[in-house]
């Protein structure tokens, strides 16, 4: 299904190279001003250009068609869409079933009727309404929560020194590389989530899955916490607030938000579309042939997905809060 959450709900629809792509949210709370300018900040660090993104230019233009009038949310759902104007659908004119992406199990889910350009319906381009339902999210929060991404390794290196020397050198390699992503938020208030299947972060988690490439979700001290004894990993409360005196639990305890910063990193794969020749099985001639991928990629993809991290954090404390 392409729906998610309970009380600030969302459904995307569209693929990478048809029409559009857009989205609609229910549950959005009536009087929240809100303008196409609103959405340009984060749109902007999702859009193409940087060193390592794809060459794809598209404007990111939102077009907010309902649950909006007079500059101001009206209750009813907000409904969001961006033209795709910068279409290449001739690069895949001859489909293939392209290593590590959902070609071909798409085509087995949908009887070879999936639209296959780009990727289709799992296509990284969802992410542009994903990013769009964050900044609705983070205006039905309190202006006491704060967000705070960044990119902590790039190709398994944790230098951001070092960073743009690792993409150039996988780029002249016709290759990818993957990266982990760590998004902060701070006042976020204690008790939020609930007990067991909708807990903080099973909610986040969901939502941090769907997001195309994401291979890994960690919260607070993550998989380190396997390696440490118990006296390490406890953090002890220091007041009455519910404050503690380390965060190795990242926020959450109990599934429930304790007060403290809320700490997740995101494990981004290698972009799977590279340049470098491949092999992968032909259904045409049903053999393994050479495969060199067209089109245009980006040699990392999580320097445009970790506004889309963000996002996702921020949706599901919007649910959450509502």
């Amino acid at each position: 299904m392409n729906r998610f959450g309970h009380n600030f709900r969302l459904a995307i629809w569209g693929e990478s190279h048809g029409p559009q792509v857009g989205i609609a949210i229910d549950g959005v709370p009536a009087g929240l001003p809100l303008a196409e300018a609103d959405f340009e900040a984060d749109l902007a660090r999702r859009r193409s250009g940087a060193p390592g993104t794809t060459p794809r230019r598209e404007a990111d233009r939102p077009q907010i068609v309902s649950g909006l009038y007079a500059g101001r949310t009206t209750g009813a759902p907000l409904t969001i869409l961006f033209a795709n104007d910068d279409t290449r659908p001739h690069d895949y004119a001859a489909p293939r079933f392209r290593p590590s992406h959902a070609d071909w199990t798409a085509h087995r889910r949908f009887g070879g009727h999936n639209d296959p350009r780009g990727g289709g319906h799992f296509s990284g381009r969802l992410t542009a309404p994903l990013v769009a339902a964050g900044v609705v999210a983070k205006k039905t929060l309190s202006a006491e929560v704060r967000f705070a991404t960044r990119i902590v390794s790039i190709g398994g290196c944790a230098d951001p020194q070092r960073f743009d020397e690792t993409l150039r050198a996988a780029a002249a390699a016709g290759d990818s590389v993957g990266a982990v992503v760590e998004c902060r938020a701070t006042g976020v208030p204690a008790g939020w989530g609930e007990p067991l299947f909708d807990t903080a972060e099973s909610l986040m988690a969901h939502l941090l899955f769907a997001i195309p490439g994401v291979r890994g979700v960690e919260f607070g001290s993550g998989f380190a916490a396997a390696a440490m004894r118990g006296s390490e990993h406890n953090d002890p409360l220091r007041d009455a607030s519910g404050a503690t005196t380390s965060n190795h639990a990242g926020g959450i305890v109990g599934g429930l938000t304790n007060g403290n910063e809320l700490v997740v990193r995101v494990a981004f794969k290698p972009t799977a579309s590279i340049a470098r020749p491949q092999t992968t099985y032909d259904p045409a001639t049903d053999s393994v042939r050479p495969l060199a991928i067209g089109g245009r990629h980006d040699t990392c993809i999580a320097l445009r997905g970790a506004v889309a991290v963000e996002a996702a954090v921020a949706i599901v404390l919007a649910d959450l809060a509502l």
